[in-house]
């Protein structure tokens, strides 16, 4: 695997971005009049934000855009000494090749300390003459207030299904790999509107052959069939408890899913169930409490054959409606 296809068919302007007609037309806008304010990022992994960030600084700088144009990671060093030194020196700077201005692209900023961001507010005031700042977070709601307000917020959803088909199509015709119907909609299924998955995951499938089918892609992501997830919760419901701890067992055994992603995938097989909304709600609210006594480092065995024994409960009192 000698080049990383996430980087390799990286878009090299906006109009090669997908899935953000919106967040797209305003970053046009800023590139054709040459001017913009400090940028927030805000949204889930792999939706496009340093994407766009790299094919903003190429439309307004052109071929000046790599001496214009810092990428720096919070979460390398997070505490207020990164922001007086590091983020300071390079924000202080003038820009080259007689561009107005440079753009510092932060990445992970909501992972900066409190001190830290009190420090960048001050330092994004300062040094707006020479430098514009682009914050990517995952969750704005991290970032104290006075550097929200500093920002023009754009929030980047998760991709849409056409989205990723668009842009999986390009990279499979670039790289003479034939992706199945079936492999198209396992890549939908795994990304869950990221991209970065979706490649990544397709990159690892095509290590074993040009025909990428829906089982190279499942075991490529490590992610279960939803049908196999589906048919877990259904024995549950059912009142077939030990077929379903049959099944769990392969899950955990055979694929060697962890029993997080196990939870995550039946958060996602309930609402594909034709059960009453009432009885959904209360499936959902067990997997929650599973969920997070997991996180809390209970052991996941008990805790999801326990969750199964509260699915065959409530299956139960399903029959008897």
């Amino acid at each position: 695997m000698k080049e990383i296809w996430v980087e390799k068919y990286r878009p090299r302007s906006l109009s090669e971005v997908v899935g953000q007609d919106e967040i797209v037309a305003r970053l046009k806008a800023y590139a054709k009049e040459g001017n913009m304010p400090h940028l927030l990022f805000a949204g889930p992994a792999g939706t496009g934000k340093t994407t766009s960030a790299i094919a903003l600084a190429r439309d307004m700088f052109k071929e000046n855009w790599q001496q214009n144009y810092v990428e720096l990671n919070a979460s390398d060093e997070r505490g207020i000494d990164v922001v007086r030194s590091k983020i300071k020196e390079v924000a202080r700077l003038a820009p080259l090749a007689g561009s107005p201005f440079k753009i510092i692209f932060l990445d992970e900023s909501d992972n900066l300390t409190a001190d830290a961001q009190a420090a960048l507010r001050r330092t994004m005031e300062t040094y707006t003459r020479t430098s514009r700042f682009i914050l990517s977070a995952n969750y704005s709601s991290r970032l104290i207030e006075p550097i929200q307000s500093r920002c023009a917020v754009f929030r980047f959803r998760p991709l849409k299904p056409e989205a990723i088909r668009e842009y999986i199509g390009r990279v499979a015709k670039g790289e003479k790999l034939k992706v199945t119907d079936d492999g198209m909609e396992a890549l939908v299924y795994v990304a869950q509107g990221d991209m970065r998955r979706a490649v990544n995951s397709l990159q690892v499938a095509a290590s074993i052959g040009t025909t990428i089918d829906g089982d190279a892609l499942y075991k490529a992501a490590s992610t279960v069939r939803p049908e196999e997830t589906k048919k877990l919760i259904e024995r549950a419901l059912g009142g077939e408890f030990l077929q379903a701890r049959e099944i769990l067992d392969k899950l955990l055994i055979e694929y060697g899913l962890a029993g997080e992603d196990v939870v995550r995938q039946l958060h996602r097989a309930v609402f594909d169930l034709n059960v009453p909304d009432e009885y959904k709600v209360r499936l959902v609210d067990r997997i929650g409490e599973a969920d997070f006594r997991l996180i809390e480092g209970s052991n996941e065995r008990i805790q999801i054959e326990a969750l199964l024994a509260h699915i065959a409960m409530i299956g139960g009192d399903l029959r008897k409606k």
